[in-house]
């Protein structure tokens, strides 16, 4: 049987990152694997974690928690019987609801195959200041569903975010594991944690997604002699746009990363091959991180996600004039 553990969290809470870390923490007798759904369809987290050294399954377009849940059985499935991993770790997109994924992962098909362990929810405490985010059911029932609830950013938490997280857990009794971190680095061993948390999770009516035309089990790719496309997707309030580009495409370093830090979203995340190599950019909000290396990515690609309308052929615009080749 599979170890499986379940890795929810708004959107940008650090489930990527916090993956990363324990993926780096593997023992090196075991196989582990990765399931990654994303809300858009160009696949930044499959980028991010394809040289983690995990067997890794992607499903783009937020189709993990939509109500048939097809893609998310095949990818499952695939992963279960060709790789026979020793542990698999699943991420749903942030705007993502948990009760078709665990109804999934508990159904007796899969007794024989997968033993669920505990669920871990990522919460950057600042969420708890937003009411728009708190008042999302998909934010409330992540945590509810959660085993373990890792509070993370922990280095930018604020006086105000630190007592809105002591009147949460207050106000809802809350005696579940909390543990505190920085950039994910989530201690490997409380994966072996038991799921415990038998909160009963009414079905969510807000699974609609709207894609483009293009669809499939797996991340966008490139059509041959084609240098770029766009693709768009929109659900539960959200709308996203997203880019891929060749590998002879190279972007302006300090306009790329202008372009990213100033464009009127709340999600930027992108692998982008640039003069010195390889950026990776992952804004939420106000924070904006980026970390460079010098070995290129074999393609560039760059995901915008927003709770209101955009103008997504004006932002379009002024990153296709920051191509260098």
């Amino acid at each position: 049987m599979t170890r499986t553990n379940l890795i929810t969290g708004f959107l940008g809470s650090g489930k990527t990152t916090t993956i990363l870390h324990l993926l780096a923490s593997k023992p090196e007798n075991e196989k582990w694997a990765v399931l990654v759904n994303e809300f858009g369809e160009v696949g930044i987290d499959g980028a991010l974690l394809a040289d983690s050294g995990a067997l890794l399954k992607e499903i783009p377009g937020g189709c993990m928690c939509c109500v048939n849940g097809l893609p998310m059985q095949i990818g499952l499935n695939t992963l279960l019987r060709q790789g026979k991993p020793d542990r698999l770790l699943i991420e749903p997109t942030g705007l993502g609801h948990p009760k078709q994924i665990l109804d999934m992962l508990t159904a007796p098909v899969y007794e024989p195959w997968i033993d669920l362990q505990a669920t871990f929810c990522l919460l950057d405490p600042r969420q708890l200041l937003d009411e728009k985010i708190l008042n999302n059911e998909n934010f409330r029932d992540q945590l509810a569903v959660a085993d373990i609830i890792v509070a993370n950013k922990s280095d930018r938490a604020t006086p105000e975010s630190q007592q809105a997280l002591a009147r949460w857990r207050e106000a809802g009794g809350d005696e579940r594991d909390m543990v505190e971190t920085t950039q994910g680095q989530l201690d490997a061993a409380l994966l072996d944690a038991p799921r415990n948390n038998q909160v009963q999770l009414a079905a969510s009516e807000a699974h609609s997604h709207s894609h483009g035309a293009s669809r499939g089990l797996a991340a966008l790719n490139l059509p041959e002699n084609q240098r770029w496309r766009r693709s768009l997707n929109s659900g539960q309030g959200h709308h996203a746009c997203g880019w891929i580009f060749d590998a002879d495409t190279v972007f302006d370093t300090i306009g790329l990363l202008e372009w990213a830090r100033l464009a009127p979203v709340s999600r930027v995340k992108g692998v982008m091959r640039i003069a010195e190599g390889l950026v990776r950019i992952n804004r939420q909000g106000l924070d904006f991180h980026i970390e460079t290396q010098s070995a290129p990515p074999p393609d560039s690609r760059i995901e915008l996600i927003n709770d209101g309308e955009t103008d997504w052929n004006a932002l379009q615009s002024t990153l296709l004039k920051l191509r260098l080749g």
